[in-house]
């Protein structure tokens, strides 16, 4: 079952850029790039 990222969609309800969000989340806006494009292959999630 795939992970499907709507960053977009967000970051617009919200008025948000995606510097101000990478910044926030403390990731790049180059790895926040690729997961809003939807190029990202896997996704690690660390707790």
């Amino acid at each position: 079952m795939p992970i499907i990222v709507n960053l977009d969609v967000m970051m617009a309800k919200r008025k948000i850029s995606l510097g101000e969000l990478a910044e926030r989340l403390d990731l790049t806006p180059a790895n926040l790039s690729i997961l809003k494009t939807g190029k990202s292959k896997t996704i690690r999630f660390s707790t």
